[in-house]
């Protein structure tokens, strides 16, 4: 009589007593025996998109659950040349919105088969040392929510890991860019609070060592000119609660009196504005003093502020951070993109306002992306 072939429940079970043995960790060597298939089949079980039979795949995932198998990261990267890890370089000084950020390209970058790798910074002059620990790890690719010089992109290329930078532009460089236009945020902001009848402007800066904060002042500045109104008088902030507060008195010095309106470079400056006028000074807002922040973070919705602010389109921008950069990963393409999304300016109730103008005059706070091919001569 001839004897049956044992179940793979069987062979798992005494193939997992054999490794117990020799208290060694299971491969996909064992998998494949126990599955009774080759070791490359495993693989590409274990591979999303490679090509292997519904029956194969159904072997080996059986054998595998049964051994308790875990693919090796570390042992794949080496076959594939690459780590399944991106770099994500983030600033964490006070910006409330960057725990969406990371959220947001995390679960992007894990739907593509990647990981985050997080290098916090508690300035963005801390790049330089943060970089030196990137390069160790081997990364694919790196998503960079922080100012880089030439000779930092400069050494991306040379080492040629993919680069997307994110929320940031640099003027002489073709580097791959995903950001909010800061420049037509400051002018829309602008637009909506002349138009309501302000016209002495103070604003809140962020801190010097980003193009973010520069870019918004620029824009608002350029459209006070062209409505014929005073320059803002300026005072520099840190991003953070107390910076609002601070700037709101030192503006109140240097105008001689309350401002219409003060712009605030982040919600957590504009919230420290607000509580500080209201509860420190007893400004009346929105009736003697208008405030209004950027970033549309929760607290800014929060009903003792229901801030003025402008929100960008954390969703779709991480979205295409993600997207743009694997492209590049897989595909090593010279052309670069500049994908510019709009600001949604969220009236709020802390500025006087009139009501929203026709729809046709709103094109730049509506939320939408576009891309901006750049060929690398």
């Amino acid at each position: 009589m001839t004897k049956s072939k044992p179940t793979i429940q069987v062979c798992a079970t005494e193939h997992k007593a054999s490794i117990a043995r020799e208290a060694r960790r299971v491969t996909s060597y064992d998998v494949a025996i126990v599955a009774g298939v080759s070791q490359s089949a495993v693989s590409r079980c274990f591979k999303p998109g490679a090509s292997v039979s519904k029956s194969t795949h159904a072997r080996v995932m059986k054998a595998a659950a049964l051994l308790d198998y875990i693919p090796n990261a570390a042992a794949r990267s080496l076959i594939t040349r690459r780590s399944n890890m991106v770099a994500v370089l983030i600033t964490n000084k006070s910006n409330l919105y960057y725990p969406e950020l990371l959220a947001e390209l995390s679960e992007q970058l894990s739907a593509l088969g990647k990981r985050v790798l997080l290098f916090p910074l508690a300035r963005e002059a801390d790049v330089d040392r943060v970089l030196n620990d990137v390069w160790q790890f081997q990364v694919d690719g790196a998503i960079v929510a922080a100012r880089l010089s030439d000779e930092h992109v400069a050494e991306f290329e040379r080492r040629g890991m993919p680069l997307v930078l994110f929320n940031r532009t640099l003027r002489n460089q073709s580097v791959n860019t995903v950001t909010c236009d800061h420049l037509e945020a400051g002018r829309t902001l602008v637009s909506r609070l002349a138009a309501a009848g302000h016209r002495r402007f103070g604003i809140i800066g962020g801190t010097t060592d980003t193009t973010v904060a520069g870019e918004r002042r620029r824009g608002a500045c350029e459209r006070l000119a062209e409505l014929g109104l005073p320059p803002p008088v300026i005072v520099p902030g840190e991003y953070d609660y107390d910076s609002g507060a601070s700037g709101l008195k030192a503006l109140i010095e240097k105008m001689g009196g309350v401002p219409d309106v003060i712009l605030c470079g982040s919600d957590v400056m504009a919230i420290g504005c607000l509580d500080c006028a209201r509860h420190e000074l007893g400004i009346d807002v929105p009736g003697q003093l208008s405030v209004a922040g950027f970033d549309a973070v929760e607290p800014s919705n929060w009903l003792s502020y229901n801030l003025t602010t402008l929100r960008q389109p954390m969703p779709k921008m991480a979205a295409a951070a993600a997207n743009l950069l694997c492209a590049v990963i897989d595909s090593r393409e010279t052309l670069v993109e500049r994908r510019l999304f709009s600001a949604q300016f969220i009236e709020g109730a802390t500025a006087r306002l009139h009501p929203k103008p026709p729809a046709a005059a709103t094109t730049a706070a509506s939320v939408t992306g576009t891309r901006t091919p750049v060929a690398i001569m």
